[in-house]
């Protein structure tokens, strides 16, 4: 190769490697629309929204949101993974697609862990044991005394098949050695309304959904999945207090785009989600919703991502649950 072919190609190869620089240098120059794979209205679309208000004033544009529900996640999820890796399309990704849906669903159209480039965790909410006030436990204890001695006879709710809340009791078993009856609904609200009613006597509830009724003492909570007491339930003790260890149960979200993304946009969008959680907005819903913000690195939300694949396939498995 002679001296000027080589000059040619390393200004070539200079170009190519500063091409996504370059691009980030003036990202964002068009609105980015934000994918929620859920309904509007629901606590995911509340705090995509309150946070892409937070994000658009650093940003500097316009951030819409774009309600794609359906087959647990999967229809936004498959929209983002074929989607242009520019920084104009990103999501808000939970559980059902981080850390559950690969092992519920036989097929796929997407990989989880390969066709998105993962941005930033934006929090996390536990989920707490509840009973019917009227139940005959009064506390963890003599709950879990009552179950044993009533294999199969009690039933609990969840908002479906293959949702964090149906999971949750299912590790709850695997650790306890139970035998509780699942009753799937349509949702939390139909749940939350049976327990309450008293024509299901318990449920996994998140923080998000039950808080108020948790506050307002129409069901009673037992214990709560979470690493520490939670501050806005000080008097509820975590589940490894009364003595089932290892079973911290929460969902959470993060921000995710499709892969291929270039670490200058995953790096310019980590940055301002996470000054977005100082936004007195953001603090208002996620004490509301008894959420925890989550801020940290790119590669800190995508190693929590696979961490939870890992702890709940074998659950998946065990409990032969599928969703296909």
């Amino acid at each position: 190769m002679d001296r000027r072919t080589l000059l040619t190609t390393l200004a070539a190869g200079a170009t190519a490697a500063a091409a996504p620089w370059a691009r980030a240098q003036g990202y964002p120059e068009q609105l980015i629309r934000w994918i929620v794979p859920y309904p509007a209205g629901g606590g995911t679309d509340v705090i995509a929204r309150t946070l892409a208000e937070a994000m658009r004033q650093t940003l500097g544009q316009q951030i819409i949101i774009d309600n794609r529900p359906g087959a647990s996640t999967n229809i936004g999820a498959d929209l983002v993974a074929k989607s242009k890796p520019d920084g104009y399309t990103i999501m808000s990704a939970d559980n059902a697609l981080l850390a559950f849906n690969e092992y519920l669903y036989s097929k796929l159209p997407f990989n989880p862990a390969k066709d998105f480039s993962y941005i930033g965790a934006i929090g996390k909410f536990p989920l707490a044991l509840v009973v019917n006030p009227a139940f005959p436990a009064q506390d963890f204890k003599s709950f879990l005394a009552y179950v044993k001695a009533n294999p199969g006879k009690v039933n609990y709710a969840s908002p479906g098949n293959g949702s964090p809340h149906h999971l949750a009791m299912e590790l709850f078993k695997n650790h306890t050695g139970t035998f509780i009856t699942h009753i799937p609904y349509r949702g939390a609200a139909p749940a939350m309304a049976d327990v309450m009613g008293g024509q299901v006597p318990c449920m996994f509830l998140d923080l998000a959904s039950g808080l108020s009724i948790m506050q307002s003492k129409k069901v009673r909570v037992l214990a709560i999945g979470s690493g520490a007491r939670s501050k806005l339930l000080p008097d509820v003790p975590t589940l490894a207090e009364v003595g089932v260890p290892h079973t911290e149960v929460f969902a959470f979200q993060g921000i995710l785009g499709p892969a291929g993304l270039s670490p200058a946009v995953v790096n310019r969008l980590n940055a301002d989600l996470n000054r977005a959680f100082g936004a007195p907005a953001v603090q208002k819903h996620f004490n509301d919703f008894g959420m925890e913000a989550m801020p940290g690195s790119p590669e800190q939300f995508a190693a929590l991502s696979r961490a939870e694949s890992q702890r709940w396939g074998p659950i998946i498995k065990a409990a032969n649950i599928k969703l296909d």
